[in-house]
């Protein structure tokens, strides 16, 4: 898909990847819808495109993993911008930790990661097959095709994000929806500088996982490797390569890489404590 001219909603767009796809969108001719949780953010970003791009951008604060707030920012974005081309499936949180995360930490996880995304869908998708196009992106992670040392929580969810795209993409692949799902390893976001760094042995853990496992990227070089994807209709974006190399591995032998898992989650906990 070109998406020039196209009108967009990205979610989670108030700062990290989801800011740095709203901007690409808009700086490759299209118009776009900033969603994110936090009002301030959202309306900066829309600010900023709008200022180099007059009309590009509106932006509505409000939290996606509510369907009553997800159809606004639908109705919103096809009043004010026209319809909606492509759903960027962006917001994501941490959630909770360990075997102590609480029943709440688990929700929050599987409502904000998961589905908001199936909530997206089911309001977008018939919107599409009407027209014969459209474009869905969720972003998952690497953890939803590997794991994530040290956050229970956050691996289960975005492993869930990783099995929703497959099913939107077998189901309507061959009737104008394209899907393709993001999955990379560190990106310099408040995702990984907080959610992963809190006062807790296991965040360190999950974020020194993260950290150690690969470059960390700039959030501007992930949403130029978003488009690209886009443009092929590719399903699998891996901003870090050498994703797909343990993703092989895993799949080859499976005990092996639990082995391999285990080997290097203790390895972190030795290096944090010497």
């Amino acid at each position: 898909m070109d998406i020039t001219g196209k009108v967009a909603v990205v979610t989670g767009a108030g700062a990290g990847i989801g800011e740095a796809i709203a901007k690409r969108v808009a700086s490759g001719g299209g118009r776009v819808l900033v969603a994110d949780l936090n009002a301030a953010g959202a309306q900066r970003v829309a600010n900023l495109i709008n200022d180099e791009s007059p009309g590009a951008a509106t932006y509505l604060a409000g939290d996606v993993s509510d369907e009553a707030v997800l159809r606004r920012i639908i109705d919103r974005a096809e009043t004010e911008l026209g319809p909606v081309d492509l759903f960027f499936a962006n917001a994501g949180i941490a959630g909770g930790l360990g075997l102590d995360s609480s029943d709440e930490q688990w929700q929050q996880a599987l409502d904000v990661n998961v589905l908001a995304h199936v909530r997206a869908a089911r309001l977008i998708v018939p919107k599409w097959l009407e027209r014969g196009s459209g474009y869905f992106v969720s972003t998952a992670s690497a953890a939803g095709l590997l794991t994530q040392i040290g956050s229970a929580p956050y691996a289960v969810s975005k492993h869930a994000a990783v099995g929703f795209a497959e099913w939107l993409s077998v189901t309507y692949g061959n009737r104008g929806v394209g899907v393709s799902c993001l999955c990379p390893m560190g990106v310099k976001t408040a995702l990984l500088e907080s959610g992963f760094e809190a006062d807790d042995k296991n965040a360190g853990l999950a974020a020194r996982a993260v950290k150690s496992a690969g470059a960390v990227l700039e959030p501007d070089d992930v949403a130029e490797l978003v488009i690209a994807a886009i443009a092929e209709r590719r399903f699998l974006i891996l901003p870090h390569p050498q994703v797909l190399e343990f993703y092989k591995y895993k799949g080859a032998d499976y005990d092996r890489w639990l082995a391999g898992m285990r080997r290097f989650q203790d390895a972190l906990v030795a290096s944090e404590s010497s």
